[in-house]
């Protein structure tokens, strides 16, 4: 597409984002870490699929899917033994790998299997692969890949709105004007950090006249960053502080049915030293879980009602843009199944036509 004029109609639709059918492959938060102890087994619907997971005696996490094969009774109302689950129904036991290892009633079990998802814990949360093997890792912090954090799980919430259009207003440059009255132009550079992970950097000065940089400036040299790391289209990292103290909000979102969303906010930081490091990070996270929440009071009020449609996209919207394209680019499933989203009809030619991400106001 060409964009000549401030403004256009389009006739294409996106057919990843903002639909509500589709998701795209990739890891995505079940429960905190903490909500499963060791020996526990629990029923978990993600994505539309029913799943079981449990801690076994190592303590590490599996999941399977919900239903026994033998005559489908739910899993979660079985037991863990050892590293393995035992159905409640007929006493069926699967190891970690799903493997039947034990029919009670026959001298060797029948070789099946059952299907297994990979699993993983990072930030004091669960994440489920939903695909046969992991082409990218956990969603983690740029700035923090190897060190060791501190974490703050804060609320989890239901929204009516597509995972996809919730993780575009933290780049969405005219609303930080409009809603949250900050008086500066953002300006966006986009970074892919793999075809899974891209994040835009806010590249505008930021005013030397305000009270509260001025307030700060002493104590850092470089400017204050904002930036947005996006993983899966549904999980997105804000960065936001001066050089000295940097602190990482995670939102982390999936679908749900009729395209609504489920999240978990974590707050990040890089975990410093002795008992003032620590003291040091928790009135960080608790500061910043207090200014969160007061942004997003503005930003509730439009995801939950919105029925988005971008038929008239405009210079300023050119992360939008981009980020539609990222997520467009990549493999989707769909939903409740977790079968690759196909088409019948432009996808399937070799040079498909994608959204355009730049455009000029000429």
């Amino acid at each position: 597409m060409n964009f000549n004029s401030q403004t256009f109609s389009s006739t294409r639709k996106p057919k990843t984002f903002n639909n509500p059918e589709r998701f795209i492959e990739g890891w995505y938060w079940v429960i905190p870490s903490r909500n499963l102890r060791v020996g526990e087994v629990k029923p978990v619907t993600i994505l539309g699929r029913e799943l079981v997971i449990y801690r076994g005696k190592d303590k590490r996490v599996v999941t399977f899917d919900a239903y026994c094969p033998h005559m489908g009774a739910h899993l979660a109302e079985g037991k863990v033994e050892g590293n393995a689950l035992r159905c409640f129904f007929h006493h069926w036991k699967f190891d970690a790998e799903g493997m039947c290892i034990d029919i009670p009633c026959l001298d060797t079990p029948f070789s099946l299997k059952l299907q297994t998802w990979p699993t993983a814990e990072k930030y004091g949360m669960i994440w489920v692969w939903t695909g046969e093997i992991p082409q990218q890792p956990l969603p983690f912090v740029p700035e923090l890949e190897q060190k060791e954090c501190d974490v703050a799980i804060t609320s989890h919430f239901v929204i009516n709105c597509h995972p996809n259009v919730v993780m575009i207003n933290a780049i969405d440059a005219q609303h930080l004007n409009t809603v949250h009255k900050l008086p500066v132009e953002i300006i966006f550079e986009r970074q892919e950090l793999n075809e899974n992970a891209i994040i835009f950097s806010n590249i505008t000065p930021i005013n030397e006249n305000f009270f509260f940089i001025k307030l700060i400036r002493p104590f850092y040299k470089k400017a204050i960053t904002y930036s947005v790391c996006y993983w899966y289209g549904s999980t997105g990292i804000v960065t936001i502080g001066p050089d000295f103290f940097h602190v990482h909000s995670m939102f982390t979102l999936r679908l749900l049915e009729g395209g609504k969303a489920k999240g978990q906010i974590l707050l990040i930081t890089k975990k410093r030293k002795g008992i003032f490091g620590w003291l040091y990070n928790q009135v960080g996270l608790w500061l910043t879980n207090i200014a969160g929440k007061y942004f997003l009071m503005g930003d509730i009020k439009i995801v939950q009602t919105i029925q988005f449609d971008l038929k008239t996209p405009i210079k300023a919207d050119q992360s939008i843009m981009q980020f539609i394209n990222y997520v467009e680019k990549q493999q989707s499933r769909m939903w409740g199944t977790w079968q690759e989203a196909r088409s019948h009809d432009v996808e399937s030619k070799p040079k498909r036509e994608r959204w355009q991400d730049t455009m000029s106001n000429d």
